[in-house]
C-alpha cells in the first residue's frame, strides 16, 4: 500500500488480537509500530512476533491513565523520530445484560476507556507531532455501535459514541490529518471468546460469509484506511462484518 512505508504508528491495545493484527501489517507493509497494553510480558511477545526493537517498541501500561498516554507518544517520537500513525484499538467490555441492571460504575469506565483515551491519545498526538506534520487515525469501533445489542449495550453505545467522534475529528482536523473508523463483527479473538466459544459453526452460519472474522481481515482494513491509498477518505466507519448487518444481526 502506498504511503507506509517507514512511517511510524502508535497500535494500542496490541499485544495479541485485532491490535496485533493491525501492527502486523503495518510491519509487513514497512512501517515501525509502538505497541501497547498492561501486560508487559505479552507486549515483549508481541515485540519479537513484529520483528524486535527495530521494528516495533513495547510501552505498557493502561490506556485510562494520562501518563501512560503521555509516555507513548513521547517514546515514539524519541525512538522513531516521528508519529505517522495512530491506532485507537483499545476497548473493554466487563458487562453483559440488560441495561436495567447495569451497573453505572462500569458504564462510566467504558466511556472513559473506549472514548475519552481515545480522544486523549489522539489529543497529545497531536501536540507532538500530527499538528505540525499531518498524520493519520483510525478508531476500531464496532457492529454493536450501528444497531442494538442485546446483552452487550452499553459497549455498543460507547462504540457509537466513537464513530460520531471520529466523524467530527475528520472534520475538525483535516485536511492534514484524515480520522476513519472500522467497525468489525465478531472477530476471532480472547476478547470476543464468549460470543462463539463452543458454538462457531453455528454463529457462522449467520454469516453471508459463513465464517467469523480473523486479525488479518482488519489489519488489513486499517492498513489500507492509514495508506495514502485512502487518501480521500476521512470521517467513515468502514464495516467489516462478512456481511451479517445485511442479514439483521450484530
Amino acid at each position: 500500500m502506498r504511503g507506509l512505508d517507514g512511517k511510524v504508528a502508535i497500535v494500542t491495545g496490541a499485544s495479541r488480537g485485532i491490535g496485533l493484527g493491525i501492527a502486523e501489517r503495518l510491519v509487513a507493509e514497512g512501517a515501525r509500530v509502538v505497541v501497547t497494553a498492561r501486560e508487559p510480558e505479552a507486549l515483549e511477545e508481541a515485540v519479537a512476533t513484529l520483528g524486535g526493537p527495530d521494528k516495533a517498541l513495547a510501552v505498557a501500561g493502561n490506556a485510562g491513565d494520562a501518563e501512560h498516554r503521555a509516555e507513548v507518544v513521547r517514546r515514539t517520537v524519541e525512538t522513531f523520530g516521528s508519529l505517522d500513525l495512530l491506532v485507537n484499538n483499545t476497548g473493554i467490555n466487563p458487562v453483559y445484560g440488560p441495561l436495567m441492571d447495569l451497573d453505572l460504575d462500569a458504564a462510566r469506565k467504558m466511556v472513559d476507556v473506549n472514548v475519552l483515551a481515545a480522544l486523549a491519545l489522539v489529543q497529545e498526538a497531536h501536540r507532538a507531532w500530527m499538528g505540525e506534520h499531518g498524520g493519520a487515525v483510525v478508531n476500531v469501533a464496532s457492529v454493536a455501535g450501528l444497531k442494538p445489542a442485546p446483552g452487550i449495550d452499553m459497549y455498543g453505545a460507547s462504540k457509537a459514541m466513537l464513530i460520531r467522534l471520529t466523524e467530527s475529528l475528520a472534520v475538525e482536523l483535516g485536511p492534514s490529518i484524515r480520522v476513519n473508523a472500522v467497525a468489525p463483527a465478531v472477530v476471532k479473538t480472547k476478547f470476543a471468546t464468549a460470543l462463539y466459544e463452543g458454538r462457531e459453526e453455528e454463529v457462522s452460519a449467520a454469516y453471508p460469509a459463513k465464517r467469523l472474522g480473523v486479525p488479518e481481515d482488519i489489519g488489513s482494513l486499517v492498513a489500507f484506511l492509514l495508506s495514502d491509498d485512502a487518501s480521500w477518505l476521512t470521517g467513515q466507519t468502514m464495516v467489516a462484518d462478512g456481511g451479517l448487518l445485511l442479514t439483521g444481526g450484530v
